[in-house]
């Protein structure tokens, strides 16, 4: 497994489902879910990030980690 790889999905993920939640912006969702907006930049830029952030990061989306990892990891 190619860790980079991994990690460009993960911010693929990240940044699609703000997308699908009506965000445009980034700063405005990681302002509005309580998410320093300069991390979760590079969050979805491919930022190798913390599981205490993925945490914080799937909960912004309502969703548990099954439902985040269900798509878009193949």
């Amino acid at each position: 497994m190619d860790k980079s790889t991994e990690i460009n999905k993960l911010a693929n993920r990240i940044k699609s489902l703000r997308i699908q939640k009506g965000y445009s912006s980034y700063e405005t969702f990681a302002f509005e879910n309580g998410i320093h907006r300069a991390q979760y930049g590079r969050y979805e830029i491919g930022t190798d990030m913390q599981y205490t952030s993925l945490l914080k990061v799937a909960k912004a989306f309502d969703m548990s980690l099954e439902e985040f990892f269900s798509e878009g990891f193949d």
